[in-house]
């Protein structure tokens, strides 16, 4: 019996086309762990080529170093010999990010936030209403109409269809939402022989790729909190490192509250990726800290902010990558006080919970 056997297409490779997206994955992921160092990153590249002969014969790191120059992801100042990554750089860096912990969400809706109100938007619903004046003639649900029209008017004779036989198709109304996302840069976020802040950075580049690109008119500020707080560009994300701070929760939260007043956007949210309790506060000019438990006094003035981001109706959502019982004491009381969120994440869960919180929030109006 003759006929045709299908198989799945591999199409042809260029192996050194193959040979470079595959070290740019590589390169990009250590220019996020080196804080934006080149230098450390390329021999650290050339440190694992080494060991696990990732370049071919005719392909070595030095050709890929040129590469990166010719295709715009390095530039080398003139005379200087330095090498910095490009804006295109780190726009990739932002959209692996977005593919590596969103990666399973390709398939889901893109758009506005839905909410429960219903309105003027390009969502159609599942809910029904009689035609009113003034609803647009693509809402109408013909189907529905023309049953009713029969069941009141039955079929004998010249066939009629009325205003009030109508039924339109409910839409959901689109929301815009502004977030702060708070990042923890104290030593803790190093120390005991775990990265936890390129995990952070990669959820901070990932949500910024996915609201650039999903949610356009949504609004992300982005800080970073230590013994002081300060707004960084999302451009700045894969530079980011830590620093020899304590944890100023409440200069963190302070700042965050101060960005959201200046949004005129309904719903607003903060998100805070953390990793320890606070240990500092400003009193005047001068720090007060304590990293010995949980200081009473710096804890007094976090729930304070707390109960005012309820009252602005901000919910706060700790994301916790540290499991210590006293840590959870602390997050369980704040936000009792916030009535927002807490979750408690090792770090490679960390993106998909925050991804599911920020979807989630969108369906109510705070």
């Amino acid at each position: 019996m003759k006929g045709f056997r299908f198989t799945k297409f591999v199409p042809r490779k260029d192996p050194d086309k193959d040979n470079f997206e595959q070290l740019l994955d590589i390169f990009l992921q250590l220019i996020t762990m080196t804080g934006g160092d080149v230098a450390e990153a390329l021999s650290w590249l050339s440190n694992l080529d080494k060991r696990y002969n990732m370049t071919k014969p005719g392909y070595g790191i030095g050709d890929f170093i040129e590469d990166l120059k010719s295709k715009g992801y390095l530039d080398e100042k003139q005379g200087k010999g330095e090498l910095k990554i490009t804006g295109k750089s780190e726009q990739t860096i932002r959209k692996s990010a977005l593919e590596e912990i969103f990666g399973k969400l390709k398939k889901g809706k893109g758009g506005q936030h839905k909410t429960t109100h219903t309105g003027p938007g390009e969502e159609k619903g599942s809910d029904r209403r009689p035609f009113q004046f003034g609803d647009n003639l693509d809402q109408i649900a013909l189907t529905d109409s023309l049953r009713n029209a029969q069941a009141n008017h039955g079929l004998s004779g010249d066939y009629l269809l009325t205003e009030d036989d109508l039924e339109v198709v409910e839409r959901e109304m689109r929301t815009q939402t502004s977030t702060v996302l708070m990042i923890d840069i104290s030593h803790s976020m190093i120390l005991y022989g775990e990265d936890r802040i390129t995990p952070a950075k990669k959820v901070a580049m990932a949500l910024a790729e996915l609201i650039k690109t999903r949610y356009p008119k949504d609004t992300l500020d982005i800080i970073v909190f230590g013994n002081d707080a300060w707004q960084i560009e999302i451009k700045d994300l894969p530079y980011l490192q830590v620093g020899p701070y304590h944890t100023n929760t409440v200069a963190g939260l302070e700042l965050a509250m101060d960005l959201l007043r200046r949004r005129k956007n309904p719903n607003k949210q903060i998100f805070m990726i953390t990793d320890g309790k606070p240990t500092c506060m400003k009193v005047g000019i001068k720090y007060y800290k304590n990293s010995f438990g949980i200081d009473s006094k710096i804890l007094k003035e976090t729930l304070k902010l707390a109960a005012q981001c309820r009252k602005l109706k901000i919910p706060v959502t700790t994301f916790m990558i540290a499991s210590d019982p006293y840590l959870k004491e602390f997050v369980r009381e704040f936000t009792t006080v916030n009535n927002g969120n807490a979750y408690y994440s090792n770090l490679k869960g960390l993106g998909h919970l925050i991804f599911e919180d920020y979807r989630r929030n969108r369906t109510k109006r705070f």
